[in-house]
């Protein structure tokens, strides 16, 4: 549980709690994202991010763009795959929005800029995001404007 009323920042309240975790993981092993830091502890992202750079500058984590961030330091053990690649972890966030009318049809979705600044991705992670949504029938682009949410008689079926 968090005290937000006192003297100790939250992000170093949350690194506390996530070091006791990592204690108990093998090197490798991966760390929660920051979106996933975020929702758990109901803070803003840059909070998440700054546990996750307090628990890299003690080397008990790193990150490697694109993919993660992981116990131990770079090489020390192999790292876990992870389940779930972040740009579909994305595409599948978006698509949730879309269904819960967050997002309309004909209206666009958050652009790579926004995503890489919402998710904390590189852009070519929200680029692939983008991609997945258009190859699976959720969006569609516009050149020079942008993503859209596609018309709901063409989405794709639940599963």
């Amino acid at each position: 549980m968090l005290d937000h009323d006192g003297d100790t920042h939250l992000y170093l309240q949350i690194a506390a709690i996530l070091r006791k975790r990592i204690r108990e993981l093998r090197p490798g092993a991966s760390v929660p994202s920051e979106t996933a830091i975020q929702r758990e502890f109901g803070v803003a992202r840059t909070t998440a991010r700054r546990a996750i750079k307090a628990l890299r500058r003690e080397g008990l984590v790193y990150t490697v763009q694109g993919q993660g961030t992981f116990v131990g330091r770079p090489g020390e053990a192999p790292r876990e795959a992870r389940k779930t690649p972040l740009y579909r972890e994305i595409a599948d966030d978006i698509i949730s929005r879309i269904r819960r009318g967050e997002i309309s049809p004909r209206r666009p979705v958050p652009s790579e800029a926004m995503m890489t600044q919402t998710y904390g991705v590189a852009r070519m992670t929200a680029r692939q995001a983008i991609a997945t949504l258009r190859a699976e029938g959720w969006v569609y682009t516009v050149p020079h404007r942008g993503s859209y949410v596609c018309a709901p008689e063409n989405w794709p079926a639940e599963d």
